[in-house]
């Protein structure tokens, strides 16, 4: 028998944009919901085998690769190309999209704004899929009609900005790419958040508990002046479940995790483009060992080097002995872990973590205090609310200026595994725990959000007739 509904997702170029669209992609099958994931192969080997490593972790979701077209300014911001490029796929979205029988709805990443021009070609409903959490949505929904006269955040320091219905934020947390508003990738940006309203709705991966202010902003219609704010459903949060399939083989990590206390390891993890300096990784190695603490790391070559050493040498990267007297209380892991499945690891107490919405939703699903050191995108949003209005986690002092000393690291992990401060957080991250399970259990918000979704989607169909 078909599927009531067939929905077609179309994230944009990057893992950390497909991992979540695979999790709402086994929402909507866990439903009885059809569901294909359209995707750009990416044309560089690195992406192009993680998504292919996706795809086959994923057997039971329909993937179909579409062929990614040359981006026309290969000088331009990575950004910016990825962009074009997505722009520029849009005639071989239109083919896919017409070979199908029917198509209820297209969920778009929030860089695929230009997607909306084959919907509404084509009369399919298009909705947006915003991977990151509802306060970064606020605030970014906005931007395209911040004070012009306005200087540069980068120009402000820590002075405060304002946005409607939310609370203020220094200038120096705002998002990389809009740090200069004169700069071509700022005014993309923008673009990019202004077509975002033009969605029937948007999609959050979080929860009504974890973000009420925000919400209310979104529901009140301040965030976006002059035209309707889209709905937003907030219907997460959705996060790997860590489960290993039969064939998986068990990562060395997580046996030695078996051997060790509950709640006695800090995770050191910073997604999968975060990387430092050789210089940094030798300070916050030293402040890993000073501070005592048991410690799973994961560690990548500095930027500079990925292209010539994509394997990190732990030997020359880290201070001189520091793996041998460390080995009793610590392991070191080269690039990668599975970290869904570490996060959930009775025997973590902690997380350093770069506040990607993905890892943050996981720590809390896990009840994991996080410690925070934003790295890129809207990292710097996140870890405010995260810090301010959440209560669900520390920021580490001096990433503003891209150098946290050894004492700074030692005295975070210290605070969070040892001091009351640590066990307030803890208890705080019971409670976001409890409300998270609770938002996606039957009745619950998440769960009510996204039966809304579907209502408003049929009645929608029933005045403008179906798709297909």
């Amino acid at each position: 028998m078909a599927p009531a509904k067939m929905f077609v997702l179309y994230p944009s170029l990057g893992v950390g944009h497909l991992i979540p669209m695979v999790e709402l992609a086994k929402h909507l099958l866990s439903r009885g919901l059809g569901v294909v994931i359209a995707v750009v192969n990416p044309p560089d080997k690195v992406s192009a085998d993680a998504v292919a490593r996706l795809v086959a972790a994923n057997p039971s979701i329909a993937f179909r690769l579409l062929p990614a077209p040359s981006s026309p300014d290969l000088g331009a911001h990575p950004v910016k190309q990825s962009m074009d490029m997505l722009r520029l796929a849009n005639p071989v979205l239109r083919e896919f999209l017409r070979s199908l029988p029917a198509v209820d709805a297209l969920f778009l990443d929030m860089f695929c704004v230009d997607a909306l021009d084959v919907a509404t070609e084509l009369a399919i409903a298009a909705y947006f899929f915003f991977a990151s959490g509802a306060s970064a949505l606020a605030i970014l929904l906005n931007m395209p009609y911040y004070d012009p006269n306005a200087p540069s955040f980068k120009d402000m320091g820590k002075k405060l900005v304002h946005f409607p219905g939310m609370p203020s934020i220094r200038a120096l947390d705002m998002p990389v790419m809009f740090q200069d508003k004169e700069t071509e990738m700022s005014k993309v940006r923008q673009y990019q958040f202004k077509r975002i309203a033009e969605g029937k709705g948007v999609l959050v991966n979080s929860f009504d508990w974890l973000e009420t202010k925000a919400l209310k902003a979104l529901k009140d219609g301040v965030c976006v002046p002059g035209r309707p704010t889209p709905k937003v459903y907030c219907i997460g949060p959705l996060v790997n479940d860590g489960k290993k399939t039969v064939n998986d083989e068990k990562h060395e990590c997580l046996s030695w995790l078996d051997a060790q206390p509950q709640q006695s390891v800090v995770f050191l993890c910073f997604g999968s483009k975060g990387a430092f300096s050789e210089a940094q990784l030798k300070e916050i190695a030293c402040g890993i060992e000073s501070s005592g603490q048991r410690f799973l790391w994961a560690v990548r070559s500095p930027p500079e080097e990925q292209s010539k050493f994509p394997e990190p040498d732990l030997e020359r990267l880290l201070p001189a002995g520091f793996l041998e007297r460390t080995r009793d209380r610590g392991m070191v892991v080269k690039s990668w872990v599975p970290q869904a499945e570490v996060v959930q690891h009775k025997a973590i107490g902690a997380f350093v973590t770069h506040c990607g919405w993905n890892s943050t939703l996981e720590a809390i699903m896990s009840g994991l205090p996080m410690i925070c050191w934003p790295l890129y995108a809207e990292q710097s949003l996140n870890k405010v609310f995260m810090v301010e209005e959440m209560k669900i986690a520390v920021p580490l002092e001096g990433y503003e200026e891209g150098w946290v000393k050894a004492e700074e690291v030692e005295a975070k992990l210290r605070l969070v595994m040892e001091t009351e401060e640590g066990k307030k957080l803890r208890e705080m991250l019971v409670v976001a725990r409890k409300m998270a399970l609770d938002a996606i259990e039957e009745g619950g918000s998440s769960e009510l959000a996204f039966a809304d979704f579907l209502r408003d989607l049929e009645h929608s169909d029933m005045e403008n007739g179906a798709c297909n």
